[in-house]
């Protein structure tokens, strides 16, 4: 089935309007080539964003443990961006912020070590 700019993936819900546009088009060339929707829909999002943005540096946001609980900021920042009491609940918004600034996001652990990086 086909997706358009009203009926598309999950994963697509918070690039902007732009790498959407590219990334439902790529996808649905990819399912038309007999591709999975498994496998069409990281594709996409991926030739999308570097269709869209080129060879521009992808900034790096961190989810890391705050005195107020857990912080997202940008690497190499003192400033948080977004703080929340825990990791769960900072998780949803630093994701969309993250995807709507085409970054990158790297979870810490309580204790400091990386535990997941999304949006490479």
């Amino acid at each position: 089935m086909p997706w358009n700019k009203d009926d598309y993936p999950d994963s697509f819900k918070n690039l902007n309007p732009d790498v959407r546009s590219k990334a439902i088009e790529i996808a649905n060339a990819l399912l038309r080539d007999g591709y999975e929707e498994g496998r069409a829909i990281p594709i996409a999002l991926d030739r999308a964003k570097s269709s869209v943005h080129g060879d521009e540096e992808q900034p790096v946001y961190e989810i890391r443990v705050h005195d107020e609980g857990w912080q997202l900021k940008k690497k190499d920042s003192k400033k948080a961006i977004l703080i929340e009491e825990t990791k769960e609940d900072l998780m949803g918004d630093a994701k969309r912020y993250v995807n709507k600034n085409n970054g990158e996001l790297h979870i810490y652990t309580e204790d400091g070590k990386l535990e997941e990086k999304l949006y490479e």
